[in-house]
């Protein structure tokens, strides 16, 4: 028996504008948790889908419900919707559309569109109550509620309130909070918001915790919450993970809670690629609340979320040998269009002199070569001229804007003291991309231990890593190894380690009265790295680590020798000119780099600065 299809419309007028709203409404996985609807599972794959379709179910009042879920589809901050075939439960297909359109007066009408085919007489009778009445209601107050939230420029994570706390975790959280406090490099501001988060925030936030991301939203420095929560981590507050992201959809695929944890092998199952982390994008460091200050479970509502997936701003899918046109509003900036079942890519460049319509076209031919450009509020036609259906995917290619990557959080001094058991598996290798490499060592230190004998020398040696410690953690770097005399540092700017030096040099050169002043020798380069274990510890390998080694041999104390990288950098050009520092060129042939002759620059202050320094 046939049964006729339920179409429900609702139209609301807020006051919040579309993309004030997008973050709420276009988070499904939220939405259905506040508006009561069951958690449900994956399937486990029986046979390849195409097009990142899954196969769900959840049970409702003991009723198994199973279907398969195509894609979500969205150009953002304008609509989304999705489509869903029943294969157990009372409903045979379910389809939904959101669209959010700008009024003159600043708000938003929002429309929400539901379609709904019964499979059986149940369905028949509970599709009126459940979505007609009762849903109803529950989009109602949803929506009202995401607008308030909106206009007051609050979180996602604020729509639903948090369960109170155990008396125990409430004492501990007491308890931690003045241990965080009586630290001197506490941050009262930061310390105070983090508490309160933990405590209020929902567990999808708690979850994984980012901290530049909060950073970010509580308007404070993104270094001091990152460092907040590293030292939250050490009392007892937060758990740290490190989440392995896949390089397409950018969610995390697995988490481990050391980097011993980590396989650089990884498998992403939605986009059915496998690929090789790496610290600089792939190995994001994020936290979650300890099991004994607050335990969550934290339930998939939807797979889809539009928003889960926010670096994607289009996503549609065509079926074979057809075509479709959109309005879109876009941020300049370096896109792509890709197809999930095509190899392949197209460049796209948005700017304000970008024309006002485009087409993308996708072929068994491949992508173009030429890159597409388009305007901020372009028409865009797109055209599937295969014959097999498309997943068409328009992402923003600016990467972990506010992600903290293992790359960077490793190069950290107050990591690696906190943290000094970190380490990888014995044996992996992890690219951590370019990372600012920085060698020193004393000049004529075995002369210090012939005048001065070996206990004081000794000690002048140790003060001076004390020195060479807090200039390098004051410029966001850290300290790798001591070699005997010398110090191997990242950083992850090249103007960072430059100044770093400068300052140490002349910190050494003026000791406490009655020291013999010290002379260090310092040479950097900046390139593409390996991370590794070694004696325990993380450690740097490669070319670039071996040629900043010999840039500190040709060092004469006086000065710090550069590569052409490290001239090359803007923000070291700038630091050059702000600080009227002397930069002089030479060219030398460096040992195990035969096959070629090295533009080199040795930098100093100028005769007439370093005296007014040392004055």
């Amino acid at each position: 028996m046939s049964y006729r299809e339920f179409h429900y419309r609702w139209e609301y007028d807020l006051k919040s504008s579309p993309e004030k709203l997008w973050p709420f409404v276009a988070d499904t996985n939220r939405f259905n948790r506040d508006t009561n609807v069951p958690a449900v599972e994956v399937e486990p794959a029986k046979g390849r889908l195409r097009n990142a379709r899954r196969r769900v179910r959840l049970s409702i009042f003991g009723m198994p419900v199973e279907w398969e879920e195509q894609p979500f589809e969205w150009v953002r901050p304008i609509r989304f919707g999705v489509k869903r075939t029943y294969s157990k439960g009372p409903v045979a297909e379910m389809r939904a559309l959101a669209e959010l359109s700008p009024r003159a007066d600043g708000g938003t009408r929002f429309t929400y569109d539901v379609s709904v085919k019964p499979k059986s007489l149940l369905g028949f009778v509970a599709i009126p109550v459940q979505i007609g009445f009762l849903a109803s209601r529950r989009f109602r107050q949803a929506f009202k509620k995401y607008d308030e939230l909106a206009l007051l420029e609050a979180l996602p994570s604020e729509v639903q309130t948090a369960p109170a706390l155990s008396v125990a975790a409430s004492s501990r959280i007491e308890t931690i909070k003045e241990r965080l406090l009586s630290d001197v490099a506490a941050d009262a501001v930061v310390v105070e918001r983090l508490l309160e988060f933990i405590q209020q925030a929902d567990d999808f936030a708690l979850a994984r915790i980012k901290p530049y991301e909060l950073a970010d939203d509580w308007g404070q420095p993104r270094r001091t919450v990152l460092e907040t929560c590293l030292r939250a981590t050490r009392v007892g507050l937060l758990d740290l993970q490190w989440d392995l992201l896949c390089p397409l959809c950018r969610g995390p695929q697995e988490s481990g809670s050391s980097l011993r944890d980590i396989d650089p092998q990884v498998h992403c199952e939605t986009c059915r690629i496998d690929f090789k982390v790496n610290f600089d994008r792939f190995v994001e460091l994020t936290f979650r609340p300890n099991a004994a200050i607050r335990t969550m479970d934290v339930k998939n509502y939807c797979i889809g979320s539009p928003q889960r997936t926010p670096h994607v701003v289009a996503q549609q899918l065509l079926s074979g040998q057809s075509e479709r046109e959109l309005s879109m509003a876009l941020e300049p900036g370096n896109y792509r269009f890709r197809a999930l079942e095509l190899p392949g890519e197209q460049s796209v460049k948005v700017s304000s002199e970008g024309g006002d319509s485009s087409a993308v076209i996708v072929s068994n031919d491949g992508w173009p070569s030429e890159e597409l450009t388009m305007g901020l509020r372009p028409t865009l036609r797109l055209r599937n001229e295969t014959d097999a259906e498309q997943l068409l995917i328009l992402e923003r290619l600016a990467w972990g804007e506010q992600a903290a990557t293992a790359a960077e959080v490793t190069a950290l001094q107050i990591f690696r003291d906190l943290f000094s058991t970190e380490a990888l598996r014995p044996g992996e290798q992890i690219s951590v991309g370019t990372l600012t490499v920085l060698f020193t060592d004393l000049r004529n230190s075995t002369q210090l231990y012939r005048e001065i004998g070996d206990a004081t020398a000794f000690g002048r040696v140790m003060n001076h890593f004390d020195v060479l410690k807090k200039v390098i953690a004051d410029e966001d770097g850290a300290l790798v190894k001591t070699i005997g005399d010398a110090v191997m540092a990242v950083f992850r700017r090249p103007a960072a380690a430059l100044k770093a030096m400068l300052s140490a040099q002349e910190m050494l050169a003026m000791p406490a009265q009655g020291n013999a002043p010290l002379t260090l020798k310092a040479g950097i380069h900046a390139g593409p790295c390996i991370a590794v274990t070694l004696n325990d510890r993380l450690d740097y390998f490669g070319s670039t680590v071996n040629m900043a080694a010999r840039l500190e041999s040709l060092s004469t104390g006086n000065d710090v020798v550069i590569s052409r990288v490290l001239y090359d950098d803007p923000e070291v050009r700038e630091f050059l000119v702000e600080e009227n520092l002397e930069a002089t060129p030479f060219e030398m042939l460096l040992k195990g780099f035969q096959e070629e002759r090295f533009e080199l620059w040795r930098v100093s202050r100028k005769a007439g600065a370093a005296a007014d320094a040392r004055g």
